[in-house]
């Protein structure tokens, strides 16, 4: 009878080891999915696009596979439809972002965080307030994927679409965003210091707002200016790219004294995971550069 008791005891005790043994490191709730390292060396935390979440993130950026295994430990979001934050969105970002990293034990020491389109901007503006704060999560650096970083030129630009009426989706999505700004923002020409405060960066008054505070960290500017899809698909010239914008704010950072801030244009990497080619695609991201980038400690 001892012996009987004794030999359960030891299996229950081993089907618990093994259970424990076996736990996925990958952590799923409501609006974010952590996915653990088990040898973390460092954090990246990451914002989708306009109308994309979690599993878009998942199927769009491809540097993301096995990304753990390099002891990056990746947290997502999907705190989308979001051009740019206001600073209370700035204050329950951040205590959102370090409740999650407290509540699972997450080192915040070698934190980075990105985002792909509009995510680029909110993970621009909330590094930029977690600096400015001295909040207890300081990024090492900042990731934007060809976000559309001049709030006013966006306008500006929307209008252009809209009125040069070439492409049916780049028409509907020109009417959302003027109505969009003028609803949250009211017209550039009459509100023009809005703009300036939710912008990571405005061209027509050189801002240096929220540029200031990320001088000290990595920041990298991704893009892929392909002229010919632009011309042919959205009759756009490179000025009229995010591209042109995101090269003027790494010129302005490096003036502000940043030496760790990049400027990056790829060629054939715009495609995106259903094989569509489309520039404006998370995949332009490569990833041995991303990671090196992330985890090569500067002297």
């Amino acid at each position: 009878m001892l012996k009987s008791i004794f030999l359960i005891v030891i299996s229950v005790f081993s089907l618990s080891c093994t259970a424990n043994r076996s736990e996925p490191n990958v952590v799923k709730r409501k609006h974010y999915e952590l996915n653990r390292s088990a040898d973390q060396k460092a954090v990246l935390v990451l914002f989708p696009c306009f109308p994309c979440d979690i599993e878009n993130t998942k199927k769009e950026a491809g540097f993301l596979k096995d990304l753990e295994k390099e002891g990056i430990t990746t947290l997502l979001l999907d705190y989308n439809q979001k051009l740019f934050l206001t600073e209370s969105e700035k204050q329950k970002y951040s205590k959102t972002v370090n409740s999650i990293l407290d509540q699972h034990h997450i080192d915040k020491n070698n934190i980075f965080i990105g985002g792909f389109s509009s995510g680029g901007n909110v993970a621009f503006l909330l590094s930029s307030y977690l600096v400015k704060s001295k909040n207890s999560i300081q990024p090492k650096g900042v990731l934007v994927v060809d976000s559309p970083i001049d709030l006013e030129q966006l306008y500006l630009n929307a209008q252009k679409d809209v009125a040069a009426n070439v492409n049916p989706d780049a028409v509907e999505e020109g009417k959302f965003l003027i109505s969009l700004f003028e609803k949250e923002l009211g017209k550039p020409s009459e509100n023009v210091q809005k703009y300036q405060s939710v912008s990571p960066f405005l061209m027509s008054s050189n801002s240096t707002e929220n540029l200031q505070y990320v001088k000290g960290i990595k920041t990298r500017f991704y893009c892929e200016p392909d002229l010919q899809w632009q011309n042919k698909n959205r009759n756009r010239k490179f000025e009229d790219l995010n591209a042109f914008f995101l090269k003027k704010a790494n010129e302005l950072l490096y003036n502000l004294g940043s030496r760790k801030t990049e400027y990056i244009e790829t060629q054939n990497r715009g495609i995106r995971a259903n094989g569509q080619k489309h520039p404006h695609s998370w995949n332009i991201v490569e990833r041995e550069g991303l990671i090196r980038w992330i985890l090569v400690t500067e002297r």
